[in-house]
């Protein structure tokens, strides 16, 4: 890859990094506290999308800030896995910020000047992630993220908000502290650098039982991948106000975390390494575990939200499940998964904020009748619903896809097994939700509405758009797998 100097990764980090200083300023005139967030997303967006053109031609682009340790600079690299998921997380941003001024402002929700100053730093430290040419840089900006992101989810100041983000902070601190941490001391005690290379950085540094070692510690630290036991955090985020939990589960916090194992398997370890080591073969069974369980959890739970969070748990395991097949079809699927899960989860949710602030639903049982008078909403939970089990032609069937080719090229059948009954089990705790809200006898409360009764515009149109584009992924979706396709050795 040839590499130019440039400060344009710096700024793409920046602009949201101090952007909250003027979010914070304007706190008494919420109109230009939010046309700050609006010009900061839209700022961001432009930033990053001006650098494909060069990735896409085989180039990239490098920041060095300072150099931390011998051969371990702070250093930002633009590169294909980075410029993916890049373009995905400030782009969902925007429309983020957009859903977000509708949502707080219908509810008439508190401390909106700390929420918005808190977002801007959390996707500040989500490109971060994104552009960390090596672990050292990826570790500082993952533990920016966990420290900005804890206001959002103990917003609502109560007793049980508080609870949930003492965990989250455990959880996530905890994890990176106890194992992120010292197994990137042993990456860099056995090779000297930390750097992000493709085909990865540490074959024939150690022992098969010590890079074993090292993978279970790098693979455990990055909890923010909700791999269980390591999930927790997870549904108990929920307690957060919506749009702060569809920027957890679609922008950032759960995709930096899979972002994160992604990058230890292909940038440090590479796949001829994976293929030796038996931890490595066994870390897809375990996901596959992951993927099992949460989705049969998944299916027991009436609260929408919480629902969509063990959802969310196994659909992550997915990724790393196509990574770790070591099969280029199945790494690629996996990949693909970060736009599918992103555009898909990220309008779930959007859709259960607009159903809390039109009819204050938050359980499925008392939906029921509900999309007759929401269509636009029911509509695009049902597009996104798809997305999630993988149907064609959404954008879940284009990386599911890959991943059971990527099964039969590597004569895998256990996992092409996890693959089709999970997606069964996808399809028995979305359906049911989809079919009530359109054809289930409405409640009296429901029955009394007549014509539409939608939620404001600022929450349906982000919503609909993104359902749209999940669907549009899965048509034409050359230009992710271009992209993927470049990241895959």
């Amino acid at each position: 890859m040839d590499l130019h100097p440039s400060f344009w990764p710096l700024a793409a980090v920046l602009i949201s990094l101090l952007g909250a200083i003027p979010i914070m300023l304007s706190g008494r005139n919420p109109n230009v506290r939010e046309g700050w967030t609006l010009i900061i997303a839209v700022g961001k967006f432009l930033i990053v999308a001006s650098m494909l053109p060069t990735v896409l031609a085989g180039g990239g682009f490098v920041f060095t800030l300072v150099e931390a340790f011998p051969g371990v600079p702070i250093q930002l690299r633009v590169d294909p896995m980075g410029m993916f998921f890049a373009l995905i997380a400030s782009f969902l941003w925007i429309l983020t910020s957009i859903y977000s001024i509708g949502y707080m402002r219908s509810l008439e929700e508190h401390d909106q000047t700390r929420y918005f100053a808190s977002f801007a730093v959390a996707i500040g430290a989500t490109i971060g992630v994104a552009f960390s040419a090596n672990l050292l840089t990826l570790y500082l900006f993952y533990e920016v993220l966990s420290l900005s992101t804890y206001p959002l989810v103990a917003h609502e100041r109560n007793a049980e908000s508080r609870a949930s983000g003492r965990r989250y902070l455990t959880f996530l601190l905890g994890a990176s502290i106890a194992f992120a941490l010292p197994g990137m001391l042993l990456c860099y005690s056995l090779v000297g650098t930390l750097d992000f290379t493709q085909g990865g950085i540490v074959a024939g540094a150690a022992s098969p039982g010590v890079l074993g070692l090292m993978l279970v510690m790098l693979v455990a630290g990055f909890a923010k991948a909700g791999i269980m036991p390591f999930h927790p955090w997870l549904p108990a985020a929920m307690v957060a106000p919506t749009p702060v939990s569809s920027f957890l589960h679609g922008v950032a916090v759960v995709k930096v975390g899979v972002f994160s194992i992604v990058r230890v398997l292909l940038d440090i370890f590479g796949l001829d390494v994976l293929g030796t080591l038996s931890v490595g073969a066994l870390l897809p069974y375990f996901v596959s575990l992951t993927i099992i369980v949460a989705s049969l959890i998944a299916l027991t739970q009436d609260n929408l939200k919480r629902r969509l969070a063990y959802s969310t748990v196994g659909q992550l395991s997915y990724i790393i499940l196509g990574v770790s097949m070591l099969a280029p079809a199945a790494v690629t699927g996996g990949i693909m998964h970060i736009a599918s899960h992103a555009f898909g989860k990220v309008t779930l949710f959007y859709c259960a904020g607009a159903i809390y602030v039109a009819a204050h639903k938050k359980y499925i049982s008392q939906m029921s009748g509900l999309g007759r008078v929401m269509p636009f909403t029911f509509g695009a939970f049902a597009l996104a619903s798809l997305t999630m089990i993988g149907a064609p032609p959404t954008a879940g069937f284009v990386s599911k896809w890959l991943m059971l080719n990527g099964a039969l090229d590597s004569d895998q059948l256990a996992l092409l097994a996890v693959l089709l009954s999970s997606t069964l089990l996808n399809a028995a705790y979305f359906v049911p939700i989809v079919y009530q809200g359109f054809f289930g006898k409405p409640s009296e409360e429901v029955a009394a509405i007549s014509g539409i009764k939608e939620a404001p515009l600022t929450l349906v149109v982000p919503l609909c758009l993104t359902a749209t584009i999940s669907l549009l992924i899965g048509l034409y979706p050359y230009f992710f797998l271009n992209l993927a396709q470049l990241v895959v050795p």
